[in-house]
């Protein structure tokens, strides 16, 4: 039988030993390899060729699965793995390939260019004698690539130049690709040369980066690895070399001021991205003076192109973003043969390798944010907003050594009236972006106010998965410079001037639903401090309703206050905070829950789109709906009631039961502070007069009466007033000290007892006047705001929903000048 040799891609005599040790990047890739070729016989191995080159790899599964290296088009071959051979009329790659000495094996491996100079040199002898020797040897095609002039050079001098040339490829001991670390650093058999040895996950081994493109060809002296560029001597650290490069004279004095050149003279695995002096002269010169000036920034500059990892041109294969010694990350790509950076060909020359790394020279300087001023942070899809900062004069009034945030909406943000309007008046809007502190994004928090240049204080809202200031939320691209922050929000800020209440007093559009509010007494729920999000139909959900049907409705409180309260939930929620498509359970105040979720930036609540959302108020925010909002799960007893729903509600079935009824709900959901303070007792003699009554809600007033005659006297000691001052006796200034002890008499008049109170009523006011001018005969003296003062067991049961009951003081004497304390309600 007739047995040829297919010299593969890349050689390994697959022993049992060896695989069970195979554990590292290129044994990995290599078994992905075989199983992608399962299909095309035994032994065989899949491989990707860069079209239009000679470049093949073993592949990742990224590369593998996008059919492109580098960005370019990718053929796939299938070809016998290392170390097997066909047979002739078999299938697959059956028959292992002969082991020879190394030199024999640069043969069977192709490379015949460093077999023939081994023999010229007299190398040969050495290579086919006893020892354990690893031959980084270099293609046919790296010697074709090689200089001209120090290919010529060798070639005219091969038993001294050319042979130590070669004795620089070797190592005098046996060192397979698992056994090549990352980082490892090897000794080469000239002259103690290092060898600087790299791994990469995807599976790509370089020597002083060379990549190794057949690997693991064993010989019975060693063993012999294919690379794709002859090595050069490296004996320089990267300082060196910066020192003595003319065209990186710039990059050098850049490096001295900021204090980094030392850095690169120790030892270490560093990438270099130099840019050159053309690269430095392109720069606005402003812009280079004030970096320069400014040595963290400088530094910042020159440590934003310095990798603490060594990565060769030939190991990179696709983009993969590397972190500076400044601290943020570079993208690292290819485009072909080009070298990207941040996307961009901007590397002149690669590859030239140091004693502690390698340098690549870019014809760009890389500005890290960090060196940059906060207004220079915007990109491409915040453009409006800094040519506005500058044009308005808003942009020169952030100082260098300032601190700010800056709140930058999206392009798409300014609308063609909004960059129509008066200057004065973007002007502005513009101020309300601007917080005169740095604030970072992990130093944000839920219902945390930052206060803008304009004088207004914004609102954070935290949510799983955004973060809002006011109506509008944040986007990816945060950034920090070197005065301050940037923040990337979708819409321009509006910040919130007036309370639920009044907005919808305001709007014309609401004004059906505002008026069941206020028949419901759900005024102040709306008016008071708080958070809240309120989902608010427009007249058009009530084009049904008659004045009858209103009526019906106004009298049957707690069905109306379920029904309006079904549409307020506790908490501030902004459309756009939502994650897309995810439905969020609201719990509200009626009980029932809301199911929200945003489709297509547009929010939909119970499956009902919002007509326009995320209007803010400063005690909540306002979602505008054209239909009625109603639990599907709350029944209803009424027949006159499910009549006038179902004019309302079409969307969904309402439940019947008759005889079901709705549940009260007491107005004490919403909190009540109690403010106390100390108030000195103020004394004056008056009628009782009433300067501020208020509606009933439920029960009569009671009146306690201290008739004529009948007074209760308290007797309250002021602190002791200490004066001291300067007299003039026989010619001498002495220093006099007074104290004098106040005590006051107060005559408590009548005691007003009330029920439970709300503000408005002047049918009430003059009902309570009649009734105080029958009772009251004489009043001497009225502590004023005393009818208001209640004690801690009657504010427990006025919270409770109970009357408070007024208990008739005794007469006592007070010690002391301790002053009364008056206890007021007040909503938050």
């Amino acid at each position: 039988m007739k047995i040829f040799f297919l010299f593969t891609f890349s050689t390994f005599f697959w022993s049992p030993f060896e695989q069970a040790a195979a554990s590292v990047h290129y044994d990995k890739i290599l078994t992905h390899s075989r199983i992608r070729a399962r299909d095309q016989g035994q032994n065989v191995c899949a491989l990707q060729q860069v079209m239009g080159t000679k470049k093949k790899y073993f592949s990742t599964c990224r590369n593998w699965y996008q059919g492109a290296i580098c960005g370019k088009k990718a053929t796939v071959l299938y070809e016998c793995c290392p170390g097997y051979m066909k047979m002739d009329g078999m299938r697959g790659c059956p028959a292992v390939a002969p082991i020879d000495h190394v030199y024999g094996t640069l043969g069977i491996v192709g490379a015949t260019s460093t077999q023939q100079y081994s023999d010229i040199s007299k190398l040969r002898e050495e290579l086919e004698g006893r020892g354990s020797f690893t031959f980084f040897a270099p293609s046919s095609e790296a010697w074709e690539q090689l200089d001209s002039e120090i290919h010529r050079n060798l070639i005219d001098n091969v038993n001294i130049e050319l042979y130590n040339a070669l004795h620089h490829h070797m190592v005098n001991k046996r060192m397979l690709t698992k056994d090549l670390k990352n980082g490892m650093t090897l000794v080469s058999m000239y002259n103690d040369q290092k060898l600087l040895i790299n791994h990469y996950p995807n599976g790509v081994v370089t020597v002083n980066c060379a990549r190794v493109i057949y690997g693991n060809q064993i010989a019975t002296n060693g063993v012999v690895h294919v690379i794709d560029r002859v090595l050069t001597a490296v004996g320089n650290t990267i300082q060196d070399f910066i020192e003595v490069e003319d065209d990186l004279s710039s990059l050098r004095a850049a490096a001295i001021t900021s204090d980094v050149l030392d850095i690169l003279g120790k030892p270490g695995h560093y990438t270099l991205f130099a840019p050159t002096n053309e690269a430095f002269e392109r720069l606005p010169r402003g812009l280079l003076e004030r970096i320069m000036g400014d040595k963290v920034a400088s530094e910042a500059l020159v440590k934003f192109h310095i990798l603490n990892t060594l990565q060769c041109s030939e190991a990179i294969t696709g983009g993969a973003a590397y972190e500076t010694l400044e601290g943020n990350t570079v993208e690292v790509g290819c485009d072909g043969e080009s070298l990207t950076v941040n996307g961009v060909k901007m590397v002149k020359r690669k590859d030239i390798v140091t004693s502690n790394g390698v340098i690549h020279l870019i014809d760009e300087v890389l500005i890290p944010d960090s060196a940059k001023q906060v207004i220079e942070l915007g990109g491409a899809q915040q453009t409006t907003f800094t040519d506005l900062m500058i044009q308005l004069g808003l942009a020169s009034s952030l100082r260098p050594e300032g601190q700010y945030t800056l709140l930058v909406p999206l392009n798409g943000a300014f609308s063609d009236d909004t960059l129509r309007m008066d200057q004065r008046r973007l002007k502005t809007i513009l101020q309300n972006h601007i917080i005169n502190v740095k604030v970072g994004l992990n130093e944000l928090y839920n219902g945390q106010e930052l206060e803008t240049i304009g004088g207004k204080l914004l609102r954070v809202f935290l949510y799983r998965t955004a973060v809002c200031i006011e109506n509008s939320c944040m986007v990816r691209g945060s950034k920090e410079g070197r005065n301050g922050f940037i923040h990337i929000l979708r819409q321009i800020i509006n910040p919130a001037e007036k309370t639920l209440h009044e907005m919808l007093r305001n709007d014309k559009r609401f004004s059906v639903f505002l008026s069941l509010v206020k028949a419901a007494d759900l005024d102040d729920v709306l008016s008071q401090p708080g958070k809240w999000t309120l989902f608010v139909p427009t007249n058009d959900a009530f084009k049904s309703l008659t004045d009858d049907d209103k009526d019906i409705l106004i009298r049957d409180k707690n069905a109306l206050r379920n029904i309006l309260l079904y549409h307020l939930t506790q908490g501030v929620f902004i459309g756009s905070g939502f994650e897309p498509g995810v439905t969020n359970i609201l719990k509200t105040i009626q009980g029932g829950k809301l199911y929200l979720k945003t489709v297509n930036d547009t929010l939909l609540v119970n499956e009902l789109k919002s007509r326009e959302s995320d209007l803010m108020a400063t005690n909540g925010v306002i979602h505008v709906i054209d239909k009625l909002l109603y639990p599907a799960d709350l029944p209803v007893g009424n027949d006159q009631l499910l009549t006038i729903l179902k004019k309302l509600i079409k969307y969904i079935q309402i439940k019947f039961v008759r005889g079901s009824a709705f549940k009260e709900i007491p107005l004490t959901f919403y909190k009540i502070n109690i403010i106390e303070s100390n108030v000195q007792p103020i004394i004056r003699k008056e009628d009782p007069s009433i300067t501020q009554l208020t509606k009933l809600i439920e029960g009569e007033p009671e009146f306690k009466i201290v008739r004529e005659g009948e007074t209760i006297t308290k007797v309250i000691h002021g602190e002791p007033i200490i004066k001291t001052y300067t007299k003039i006796i026989d010619g001498r200034p002495v220093e006099v000290t007074e104290k004098k002890v106040t005590e006051e008499r107060i005559i408590q008049g009548p005691e007003i007892k009330y029920t439970r109170i709300t503000a408005g009523g002047s049918d009430n006011e003059e009902k309570l006047k009649k009734l105080l001018e029958d009772e009251v005969t004489k009043v001497t003296k009225f502590i004023e705001g005393d009818g208001h003062l209640l004690e801690d067991e009657e504010i427990k049961r006025l919270l409770q929903g109970e009357a408070p009951v007024r208990k008739e003081q005794p007469t006592r004497r007070t010690q002391g000048g301790t002053a009364r304390r008056r206890t007021r309600l007040a909503y938050p």
